[in-house]
């Protein structure tokens, strides 16, 4: 089934057809589309209504026939049908509508119209139509495949045209033309026409012709020059194999090889000049050959070709094939003859081959090195002369060559004998310097000379040795070097031919320096610190000048040079130039290291450092003590002597340096002043004289009443005096009635205390005191006292006597509340106060006092401070506390304080006044007080603290570094820390409620 037409109006398809022909009746746009190939131009129609209309094509090409129709409407009659082109009249249709044009061109283009009369002679004009005659196809252009072509190839030309699509059925015909002249048969359908062979005469002007076959339509190219170039042509001849001889017997083929000669050629052979023709072979190939089987002498010649393409002969360049005979092995001769000669004889070698083609290169050889080459075109025979020398010793050959394989000849041996030079005389090792034991060998040598050489060495004119050397090469003596063989050397060589004696040679035999020896001079047998020591080192042997270096413990001191004799240093002894010593000297051939010397500086001892060591802060009688002695400098063995108010309590040695130690188990009389004495025979040196008191535990205290009568009554003032016969002051006594403390009372320089008592009836019973030092408190025995009641004639008096007994009590309750908060915080007890009142974490550690862990590790010492001149005094204790883990654990408050070294006893008790606040001053509860003062009593020694109050929460912290006034409280609790003036490294802190001191009044100081 043949595939169909496809027709399209208005961009979709409306039919397909079998043929190309379709019939339409609809105004619009349309379009086909032809079996394998793409859609059609688009074509317009208009079906008009009008009275007359113009039919013409919608395309017009050259050549075309064109018809034109003028039509009227159905049923419309028209008369004096006319036909106008551009506005004028073209021709009268009276007979026809239609109007031809036979051929068209680009004369009809231009604007048709047409016109008629009605019956009613009213005038009908049509629509106007414009022709525009397009071209069928344009002007040729002729190609060629070369412009330029090589005499002899194919030269292609091509006429190139295009029909326009409309118009692809319309069938062309080409022709060529050169000159004018029309190429071969004229017109063909063909656009291509091919000169196959192409000269130079074919040379010329080139243009073609294009042409419709029905329209007659034609159209002429460009004119084309085409050069016809001259070939170059190349004849060579080629031989295989590729030699330029041949040897008889061999094959040979000889090859005409023929390249830019066009058509076919003709290969002749030549040889020799009269052009004898050998051999003729006709072929359409570029290639010919000319092949001798076997060659013979006769074949020798020149040889060429001839390539002839019928219109030129080209030849080749001739080859030359020689045919030649190898040579045979050549023969040498000496002239003179013999196998010996004397340095600078002439000499001639002669070589020559029996047979063999000419040329023939001769070479010479000598131990197989090449001499020389010589080319002989005329004669067999080839010569070679030279001046002999002592290295032309040796084996002579020659070799023959004509191209064909070199032959070689036997070999001649020749001696050249020659005399020896002067030889040379040389050490090894090398250098006028040699050391004493070294091995020397002296090596002697004649660089000319036939051998055998006799070589002889001399020192001085004495002969030292000779030695034979039959081959060359030299020859050597050894010896081992002393002192005695400086001086010159030389040596003689002799051949037989004459003795040559070489030039003289010094060598100077050096020493190497021995073990030296150091020894030091000293003014004592002990050397001091401040004494002049010599160093002297000295070598033995050796070859000067020498170098001395001087070192202590492997520490250069000094060096020296000598050019004889010994070296000496001197040092002014200190301390660290004890130690050991050596030298080492050196003269350049190694140098030698002395046994090492020690010297030991004697040092006096320095200023004795006395420490003394106590298991607690404050000494108490009972305490074993520490008194250590200790010079940081000096040399041991160091003798240490200890005293007591300049009586000597002992001595002890410290054999290899240090301290030394004495105990003591105190008494009440070790208090005072102790010092020691560090001696070490160069000297003796005294300590720094450190005091320190014993305290003494309090005895047992005796209660005594002492009362107006036998009997007491009410009303009577009774005195409770306390007193222990032993113990450190400041002692704290406590009266108690019935276990009810009534008062308290501290003597500050020892002695008792006493505390008066208005008598009532409620004062019957026990009573008791109680005395502290801080070192344990001791009770005394109950004393029973029996009051008598009184008459009611004494009821004032009584009444008297109930008030003041009642202002006692509360006195005795505010000290016994008061002790109640302090003496358990000096026994280390935790306060029975609520946790949540005491002082922040924030602020100082509050204080734990323990028993202190015995022989904590401290170095004391004592000395009085007393600031500003005033009566107060100050125990001040100075210490370094050693590496001790638990003695730091355990340590009580009093020496926790990492700012200072100084530690303060802590206070046996505290006492005095506040003083009151003006009358009609309230307090307040978290007042701000500055200015206070506080008086402490430590030990028996007064502390007058300036206080600064503050109100931290609901407490008031009192920083108590001066006398005047207790502790006061301004909250619920009152928290005090008190600091010394030279930073008191303990706290003291006291919980008191605000009810014991009612009255508190601020105090400015200046």
């Amino acid at each position: 089934m043949s595939t169909p037409y496809r027709w399209y109006y208005r961009g979709k398809q409306i039919s397909e057809t079998s043929s190309n022909t379709y019939e339409v009746h609809n105004s619009g746009e349309y379009r086909c589309q032809a079996p394998d190939s793409i859609k059609s131009s688009s074509v317009s129609l208009l079906f008009s209504q009008a009275t007359l209309i113009l039919q013409a094509p919608l395309y017009v090409f050259e050549g075309d026939s064109v018809v034109l129709r003028c039509r009227a409407k159905a049923g419309v009659a028209l008369t004096n049908v006319t036909l106008y082109k551009n506005d004028r009249l073209l021709a009268f249709l009276s007979n026809t509508s239609d109007f031809h044009i036979r051929q068209a061109d680009l004369k009809d283009n231009g604007a048709y119209q047409c016109s008629g009369f009605k019956k009613d002679s009213s005038s009908v004009v049509s629509n106007r139509v414009k022709i525009q005659v397009q071209e069928l196809f344009p002007p040729p252009v002729m190609k060629a495949s070369s412009f330029q072509p090589i005499e002899g190839e194919l030269v292609t030309l091509t006429c190139e045209t295009q029909l326009p699509s409309q118009k692809s059925d319309v069938r062309l015909q080409f022709c060529f033309f050169k000159d004018g002249q029309t190429l071969q048969s004229g017109w063909s359908s063909s656009p291509e026409f091919q000169i196959n062979t192409i000269w130079r005469e074919d040379s010329g002007s080139y243009w073609c012709q294009a042409q419709a076959v029905t329209s007659r339509v034609w159209k002429q190219s460009q004119i084309s020059k085409i050069y016809v170039q001259r070939g170059v042509a190349k004849v060579q001849i080629h031989t295989r194999p590729a030699l330029e001889f041949v040897i008889p017997g061999q094959e040979l083929v000889l090859i005409c090889s023929v390249d830019g000669v066009p058509g076919p050629v003709r290969i002749s052979w030549y040889k020799t000049s009269n052009k004898e023709s050998m051999k003729i072979k006709i072929q359409n190939s570029l290639k010919a050959e000319f092949k001798i089987s076997m060659v013979k002498n006769s074949d020798a010649g020149e040889y060429y070709c001839e390539a002839n393409n019928g219109g030129r002969s080209f030849l080749s360049k001739p080859v030359t094939i020689n045919v030649k005979v190898p040579v045979s092995p050549p023969g040498l001769t000496l002239s003179p003859p013999g196998d010996r000669a004397l340095e600078g004889d002439m000499v001639t070698l002669h070589c020559e081959a029996q047979r063999g083609s000419l040329p023939i290169q001769y070479q010479f050889f000598r131990e197989d090195v090449f001499l020389k080459e010589i080319e002989v075109t005329s004669l067999r025979t080839s010569s070679f002369s030279f001046s002999l020398t002592a290295e032309h010793s040796g084996n002579y050959y020659c070799t023959a060559d004509n191209g064909l394989g070199a032959q070689r000849s036997r070999a001649v041996h020749l001696s050249v004998i020659v005399p020896v030079s002067h030889p040379v005389l040389t050490l090894s090792p090398p250098g006028p310097w040699a050391v004493e034991g070294d091995l020397m060998t002296l090596h002697c040598v004649a660089q000319k000379g036939s051998p055998p050489i006799q070589y002889r060495f001399y020192h001085g004119d004495v002969t030292l040795g000779s030695s034979s050397v039959p081959s060359g090469g030299g020859a050597s003596f050894s010896f081992s070097v002393t002192s005695e063989l400086s001086g010159n050397y030389h040596c003689t060589a002799d051949n037989g031919f004459g003795s040559h004696k070489s030039e003289a040679i010094s060598l100077s035999v050096t020493v190497p320096v021995s073990r030296p020896v150091l020894t030091i001079r000293t003014p004592r047998a002990q050397p001091v610190v401040g004494d002049i020591v010599e160093l002297h080192c000295e070598a033995q042997r050796g070859s000067p000048p020498i170098l001395y270096q001087f070192y202590h413990e492997d520490v250069t001191l000094g060096s020296s040079s000598t050019p004889s004799g010994g070296s000496s240093l001197s040092l002014f002894l200190t301390e660290e130039h004890s130690g050991k010593y050596a030298c080492v000297v050196s003269n350049g051939l190694g140098s030698q290291r002395s046994d090492t010397v020690s010297l030991s500086v004697r040092v006096p001892v320095s200023h004795a450092v006395l420490t003394l060591r106590a298991p607690r802060a404050q000494t108490v009688e009972g305490d074993m003590v520490e008194l250590h002695c200790e010079a940081r400098r000096g040399s041991p063995p160091i003798w240490y002597q200890f005293y007591h108010e300049d009586v000597t309590l002992g001595s002890s040695s410290a054999p290899s340096g240090g301290g030394a130690s004495f105990n003591l188990s105190l008494t009440a009389e070790h208090s005072g002043n102790y010092s020691c004495k560090a001696n070490n025979d160069l000297g003796a040196q005294h300590s720094e004289v450190v005091t320190f008191n014993v305290l003494v535990p309090v005895s047992r205290p005796v209660l005594t009443l002492r009362a107006p009568r036998s009997q007491a009554m009410v009303g009577d003032m009774v005195e409770l005096h306390c007193e222990a016969q032993r113990g450190s002051p400041p002692i704290l006594y406590q009266f108690y009635h019935e276990n009810v403390t009534l008062e308290s009372s501290s003597a500050p320089y020892g002695g008792g205390a006493s505390f008066n008592l208005s008598l009532t009836t409620q004062h019957s019973g026990n009573y008791s005191c109680e005395a502290n030092n801080g070192l344990g408190a001791q009770h005394s025995e109950a004393v029973m006292l029996s009051i008598t009641g009184l008459t009611g004639s004494r009821s004032g008096p009584v009444a008297t006597g109930v008030t003041g007994g009642l202002l006692s009590l509360l006195g005795l309750a505010a000290a016994a509340l008061l002790l109640y908060y302090w003496l358990p915080r000096k026994a280390g007890g935790k306060s029975n106060s609520d946790p949540s009142r005491r002082p922040s974490s924030s602020d100082s550690q509050e204080p734990t006092y323990h028993n202190v862990p015995t022989w904590i590790e401290l170095q004391p010492v004592y000395s009085n401070v007393n600031p500003e001149g005033e009566d107060v005094v100050y125990t001040e204790v100075r210490s370094i506390q050693k590496g001790n883990k638990h003695a730091a654990a355990s340590t009580p408050g009093l020496l926790k304080n990492s700012d200072s070294s100084v530690i303060y006893s802590q206070p046996s008790a505290w006492w005095g006044y506040c003083g009151a606040l003006p009358e009609g001053t309230a307090h307040t509860p978290g007042d701000t007080y500055t200015g206070l003062v506080m008086d402490l009593s430590i030990m028996g020694m007064h502390f007058t603290l300036p206080c600064l109050c503050e109100t931290l929460r609901a407490h008031c912290s009192l920083c108590c570094p001066s006398t005047g006034t207790p502790p006061a409280a301004v909250a619920e609790r009152t928290s005090l820390r008190c600091i010394g003036p030279h930073q008191l490294p303990w706290v003291e802190e006291m919980q008191l409620p605000p009810s014991l001191f009612p009255h508190l009044r601020p105090h400015t100081f200046p």
